[in-house]
């Protein structure tokens, strides 16, 4: 596919780094995750996430409860999310990852609480300063969420049409770049209706890269792809955010395809952070419903039958 350190160099937007200067930038990368991942506390549940310099700290949330309805998703939920790492926030479905994102991003508002993203608080901006930290947030939708009437091309030049003045010319530049990043250039000229699944999160993540953001987002970025777009996936996201410094929050039930490429995990569930630590950590954790999620076992404290009255009580009624 082609991602190697001149193609994911290439969305910094600087052409003149070369190959060996980016690999050892790489290891020195690597070496500050391990670190920086060393530094951070496994937190029991609802209790503080980490330890360190607060200044390594982009995302910091505590006491954050959220409702829908009469319906609890998150009770008093305490993380830190560090820069330069890759994140993995894991659990079941619906237990409230993707309402995490939405959080932090000020698109719903915690009924306690907050989410700090450098030192700020989300939900006390204003709407012009939270429209500012949304350009300097990328985010992979769950579905991709290309926009079905414009071609690849038009769909990543999008936001940078939006939100930028830069002339035509360094439009086409940049988009070109992006698309070559992900091994797409060749395909800019298509729609969406003509992408297969992977090669859709592929241009959907040459978009959420197009205005060379911060962070990145990525909501459920496996869900539904072959093994082969999975390891593509699983490798652009690794390298994308070594290569360009980013911050990465990855969203995901995946657990094998997570710990891979994560260098920090939470495992989010009942509402509550039930693990927390590197993918080895969490492995290692001595605690059933962990145990249940990362092993995949069919009995434990999840139960597979929805909350429901006896069966016989209802087939008499």
């Amino acid at each position: 596919m082609g991602l190697g350190g001149r193609d994911a160099d290439s969305l910094v937007g600087s052409a003149g780094r070369g190959r060996a200067r980016l690999a050892i930038g790489r290891e020195s990368r690597r070496s500050v995750r391990a670190a920086k991942a060393r530094t951070a506390v496994s937190p029991g549940p609802g209790s503080a996430a980490s330890v360190g310099d607060p200044e390594d700290i982009l995302i910091r949330i505590r006491g954050l409860s959220f409702r829908h309805g009469d319906r609890l998703i998150l009770e008093g939920i305490d993380l830190d999310i560090r820069r330069g790492l890759v994140t993995g926030i894991m659990g079941p479905s619906g237990v409230g990852k993707t309402t995490l994102l939405k959080l932090i991003s000020g698109q719903l508002r915690p009924d306690a609480g907050t989410v700090e993203v450098e030192g700020r608080d989300v939900h006390r901006m204003s709407r012009r300063e939270l429209f500012r930290l949304r350009m300097r947030m990328g985010k992979l939708f769950q579905s991709g969420a290309l926009l079905t009437d414009l071609s690849v091309f038009e769909n990543v030049a999008y936001p940078l049409r939006e939100h930028t003045r830069l002339p035509e010319s360094m439009i086409r530049t940049l988009v070109l770049m992006k698309l070559e990043a992900v091994g797409l250039r060749g395909a800019r000229d298509l729609m969406p209706a003509q992408l297969s699944g992977g090669m859709a999160r592929r241009v959907a993540l040459a978009r959420a890269v197009a205005l060379d953001p911060a962070m990145v987002l990525y909501d459920e970025p496996f869900a539904g792809q072959d093994p082969i777009s999975m390891g593509v996936l699983m490798t652009l996201i690794r390298q994308l955010n070594d290569a360009c410094a980013l911050t990465s929050v990855l969203v995901s039930h995946d657990v094998a395809e997570t710990a891979s490429i994560a260098d920090y995990i939470y495992v989010l569930g009942n509402g509550r952070v039930m693990a927390g630590g590197t993918p080895a950590e969490v492995s290692a954790a001595r605690s059933e419903w962990v145990d249940q999620f990362m092993c995949a076992l069919p009995d434990g404290p999840v139960h597979f039958h929805y909350p429901a009255s006896a069966l016989a009580r209802d087939l008499l009624e």
